[in-house]
């Protein structure tokens, strides 16, 4: 199976939950689990997020959400044209945050590589960030099928 969607949307705080609830809306064709459904979610919002918080500091722009489906693969982008950043590696630490006055907890980037299998950041300062997120869809399953989350052994 193959499809695509994309929405854009103004960079404001009110806007991460409909990020949310669109790419969980599109990924139902896969028949996800609840947990990967949340999995998503989690790493959507968080992306999103920092699209809104850091790369347009609170000022106008515009977020690009994208997912991709390959077979039961999900390929999720997350784009803004905001201040980007000089420092990608820096800025992946866990507990790095730029706005520590807003009480962030610069977990971001590690919520997003945890929750989904494969992470990419693509930035350059003056010209925005690019978060590029696959999760597996049905990954679980699979593992019980072939026995190694049987617990009936």
């Amino acid at each position: 199976m193959k499809n695509e969607m994309q929405v854009e949307f103004d960079a404001k705080s009110v806007n991460e939950g409909f990020a949310r609830v669109t790419v969980a809306a599109f990924l139902t064709q896969l028949d996800p689990t609840l947990d990967e459904i949340a999995d998503v979610k989690t790493a959507v919002s968080e992306a999103v997020t920092n699209a809104i918080i850091h790369g347009y500091e609170g000022g106008e722009g515009k977020v690009c959400v994208s997912c991709r489906l390959n077979g039961n693969q999900a390929v999720i982008t997350v784009e803004d044209e905001g201040v980007g950043m000089e420092d990608v590696k820096k800025a992946m630490e866990p507990f790095y945050t730029t706005k520590p006055e807003l009480e962030r907890s610069g977990m971001g980037f590690a919520f997003m590589e945890a929750f989904m299998d494969e992470m990419q950041v693509e930035s350059a300062s003056g010209i925005g960030t690019k978060v590029i997120m696959t999760k597996k869809i049905g990954a679980k399953e699979e593992k019980d099928r072939d026995g190694c989350g049987d617990s009936a052994h």
